[in-house]
């Protein structure tokens, strides 16, 4: 059995959003200090959807096909939904990844949910910050 699915593989040789917003309206940047993997999203929010994404991932073959399938869950989709993004719907619609790999899909969701956190903050939307990550673990700078 292959260690990676076609979609991993797919997603990782052609991924897609690759790049960055200019002037985007959310912008997230998380990492993982164990494995080095560093995930950017850009978000670009029209209508309270989002409009256009984008992302700059610095990691593995996992860590690519993670961001670039998040990217394709949330393009088109509500807010709401995007806040809804969970890592495990990001390896389901991979197709699975090895567990010792499934950080990477966590990356995922908290770049996302980063990204939108930033879009709330520059907008003064208010939030329920329990739907964000841990501000402790990601390294941000959320109050308090």
């Amino acid at each position: 059995m292959a260690l990676y699915s076609e979609k991993v593989m797919d997603h990782f040789r052609n991924p897609r959003n690759v790049g960055m917003i200019e002037n985007a309206d959310g912008i997230g940047e998380v990492g993982n200090a164990k494995c080095g993997d560093i995930m950017k999203m850009y978000l670009k929010i029209e209508n309270d959807t989002i409009a256009d994404v984008k992302f700059e991932t610095f990691g593995c073959g996992s860590a690519i096909a993670s961001s670039s399938m998040a990217t394709e869950l949330i393009k088109g989709k509500p807010v709401a939904e995007a806040l809804s993004l969970t890592n495990k719907a990001v390896v389901e619609a991979l197709d699975g990844l090895p567990a010792h790999k499934l950080h990477c899909s966590v990356l995922a969701e908290e770049a996302i949910k980063a990204a939108l956190k930033d879009y709330y903050d520059k907008n003064g939307i208010e939030y329920d910050r329990k739907q964000f990550p841990d501000c402790e673990s990601c390294g941000h700078c959320c109050e308090a």
